[in-house]
């Protein structure tokens, strides 16, 4: 099978695609991967298709708030998306694929796919395009609505109007393709983290999380030496850029010590900045670190609530402090907080040393059901799932 992947966004959006491409190319698949530039993801030997943009410029150019997009909207993220959305397009003419494994960013991909004979199957990293009773489409509301739920998740459709003319000059050279509805939708996140509605349709699938086996990726001598130094706290906040940095990160180490506990920051994108005179030994700080490696080490883990963060920690066995932004990110705080994997959640704009301690100290309460939960999600094979479900699909068409 010739299988196209593409997909769109910071880290937590590559690295389950770069997982299932590892996985479907270890099956014999010839695989074609497309991913934005500078993810910060190690990718698999696999042919490789630019999506020419580059998220981690779109963050710097235009930070993280509501404010801040609506200002960059027609000046920096309409010219990405119609550049990347473009370049998904050509991408699947040129590879002529049989089946199409899409990011939901990736507005054009189920027309492209039809106008070549391939399947198209979207991957709802976050549950966003299937509606539910159950709960509120994630990133619209902050508490449960009821049987009201289902009417947030038309917010999908409106977000995708606002680049009407994007798509459709990035189709222009398909004529008037359908627009097909997805043949599946996969969604790569653990049952212990999100139980499936009962109202979902069969074409939707929980398959679990899509992870890499994993590898022992290296850090240099400093930083293992201080993870074998005892006790430590991660903290790091991904692609989040917004605020005081240097104020959070001092909240955070005021915390970790307060705790008795070492601080490993981890300032991402630029979420955190140590100041000068917060350093000391009990201080390490790098712009990331494999979290495979560095979070059995870490007693408690402050984090913003992105979908691969969350699923990376509790795989680990850790309990969370969660501090969410944006969109997603409130959704999974508030799952781990339900399942009691972490402690309640803190709103990125409430974040002091003494909220972080009280956190803290709850978090680590959490331990044995952090370390339950880690066993049974360390036994599900998410990616083997899902390319089982491809090849069904791309068979079947």
């Amino acid at each position: 099978m010739r299988l196209m992947l593409l997909t769109a966004g910071s880290r937590g959006d590559v690295e389950p695609f770069a997982a299932l491409a590892r996985h479907a190319a270890s099956a014999g698949h010839e695989v074609f991967l497309g991913v934005p530039d500078n993810s910060g993801v190690e990718l698999p030997p696999v042919s490789r298709v630019p999506l020419d943009v580059d998220f981690s410029q779109l963050v710097a150019d235009q930070g993280v708030s509501a404010v801040a997009a609506a200002r960059a909207f027609g000046s920096v993220i309409r010219p990405a998306m119609g550049r990347m959305l473009g370049a998904a397009v050509r991408a699947v003419l040129d590879v002529r694929p049989d089946a199409v494994v899409y990011h939901p960013k990736l507005l054009t991909a189920a027309a492209a796919a039809s106008a070549v004979g391939a399947v198209p199957i979207v991957v709802e990293t976050v549950p966003t395009l299937t509606p539910s009773r159950a709960f509120p489409m994630p990133g619209t509301v902050s508490r449960s609505l009821g049987p009201l739920n289902r009417v947030t998740y038309r917010a999908g459709g409106a977000a995708a109007g606002l680049f009407r003319r994007e798509i459709a000059e990035a189709l222009a050279p398909l004529g008037r393709p359908a627009s097909p509805e997805p043949s599946a939708s996969l969604i790569p996140v653990s049952p212990v983290l999100l139980e499936r509605p009962a109202d979902w349709p069969a074409t939707t699938t929980i398959t679990g999380a899509w992870v890499a086996p994993s590898e022992e990726s290296g850090v240099d001598d400093e930083l293992s030496a201080f993870l074998e130094g005892g006790p430590l706290l991660y903290a790091g906040f991904g692609s989040m850029a917004a605020g005081d940095p240097v104020a959070r990160a001092s909240a955070v180490i005021a915390a970790a010590r307060a705790a008795g506990l070492r601080a490993l920051i981890a300032t991402g994108w630029g979420g955190l900045e140590v100041p000068p005179g917060a350093r000391g030994d009990d201080v390490f700080a790098v712009e990331s670190a494999p979290h495979a490696r560095v979070l059995p080490s870490a007693a408690v883990a402050i984090h913003h609530g992105g979908a691969g963060t969350a699923h990376a920690v509790v795989r680990a066995g850790v309990p969370s402090v969660v501090v969410p932004f944006i969109a997603d990110q409130p959704f999974w705080a508030r799952q781990l907080h339900e399942r009691g994997l972490a402690a309640a959640p803190i709103p990125a704009r409430r974040v002091t040393a003494e909220r972080l301690a009280h956190a803290i100290a709850a978090a680590r309460d959490l331990q044995p059901a952090t370390t339950a939960a880690a066993e049974t999600m360390r036994h599900e094979h998410g990616t083997a799932r899902a390319l089982e479900i491809i090849e069904a699909e791309a068979s079947d068409a």
